[in-house]
């Protein structure tokens, strides 16, 4: 976010705008709207340690990149085209929709309004396609999942009998107090079990995100040099 001054901080378009001796703003004059909109955003989705390692080598190169109306839009192309073409399948990959990832990725270079409806087509066709493929996937899922089920309710029958014997013997011992404390132990290691369960989820989850985001961190510090090479 912006900062009153420089001495309490600076995003990087601020650290752009004190650099090229300019008021403080985050809206320097000498770099160009369409990428000073991008690191505006993307500045606020990173922590320091990401933004001091991804953003602040790029000051320099940003100085100077504010040109005219044409390389604008050009570069407003460039980052729907990386959006289309690179951020979206990346993400698709993660969830295994590798066929709308491959026919995004290798669509034509979206730089034209009829480029963004052609790849909207190929997102129609391959989201088709994926559809049948999930029907196919959930019908046999669904088949062995009601398999599963019947011989877990037969099981279960069969443990709830059990159960109730034991239960009958237990309290015909008087041990209900012992039974009662065995179901607190039971729940409170159910808990135990549930608080691990979801703090590993957690932690996988990040892991498994991880190598992506800083694939696409990257990919994206290129689309910026890119674009600053714009002429």
């Amino acid at each position: 976010g912006g900062h009153r001054n420089p001495e309490v901080g600076m995003c990087v378009m601020e650290a752009v705008a004190y650099v090229a001796c300019e008021p403080h703003s985050d809206r320097p004059k000498c770099c160009s709207p369409i990428i000073a909109s991008f690191l505006r955003s993307w500045n606020d989705a990173l922590n320091a340690d990401d933004r001091n390692r991804l953003l602040k080598p790029l000051i320099p190169i940003l100085i100077g990149t504010a040109i005219n109306e044409a390389v604008e839009a050009r570069r407003a192309w460039m980052i729907i085209d990386w959006l289309v073409r690179d951020f979206t399948p990346s993400w698709l990959r993660l969830a295994k929709l590798h066929p709308i990832a491959d026919a995004l990725a290798n669509a034509p270079e979206v730089n034209s309004a009829e480029r963004v409806a052609g790849a909207m087509r190929v997102i129609i066709v391959a989201k088709k396609e994926a559809a049948a493929a999930w029907d196919s996937a959930w019908d046999a899922a669904r088949d062995a999942a009601w398999d599963a089920a019947w011989d877990a309710t037969r099981d279960a029958a069969g443990a709830a009998a059990w159960a109730a014997a034991g239960a009958a013997a237990r309290a015909a011992a008087g041990a209900a107090a012992g039974a009662a404390a065995g179901a607190a132990a039971r729940d409170a290691a159910r808990a135990a079990a549930w608080d691990a369960a979801r703090d590993a989820a957690r932690d996988e989850a990040g892991a498994a995100l991880r190598p992506t985001t800083e694939q696409l961190q990257l990919s994206a510090v290129e689309l910026i040099q890119r674009m600053c090479a714009v002429e």
